[in-house]
């Protein structure tokens, strides 16, 4: 008869069946600067990324605007925050700010 350990726990397709375990497919987070805050709990998010052009590897900035949920509505223009992937909130908002890096001056 083999010993059951937590050392030995079973093993799910992705690892060890616990609750406490990392998620398999952990969420995006990004920063960028909130261009607009006119709606109510809505911030839209410039994110920008950097990517290298595929034939002329230069690199080339990518502005995407994230519609992001602002709970208590403390984000303002030129803010920079950060921002999680969350399930769908609405028709836009698939992200939530987490946290303000730095007010805008």
């Amino acid at each position: 008869m083999a010993d059951q350990t937590p050392e030995t726990a079973p093993q799910g397709p992705s690892g060890p069946v616990s609750g406490d375990s990392a998620r398999p497919n952990p969420r995006k987070v990004r920063e960028g600067v909130v261009v607009s805050s006119a709606m109510d709990k809505t911030a839209v998010v410039a994110v920008i990324e950097r990517v290298r052009h595929r034939r002329y590897t230069k690199t080339v900035q990518r502005t995407k605007r994230i519609h992001a949920h602002d709970e208590a509505n403390e984000a303002r223009v030129g803010d920079r925050v950060r921002i999680s992937e969350t399930r769908p909130l609405s028709k836009l908002k698939h992200w939530r700010i987490v946290e303000v890096l730095e007010r805008a001056k």
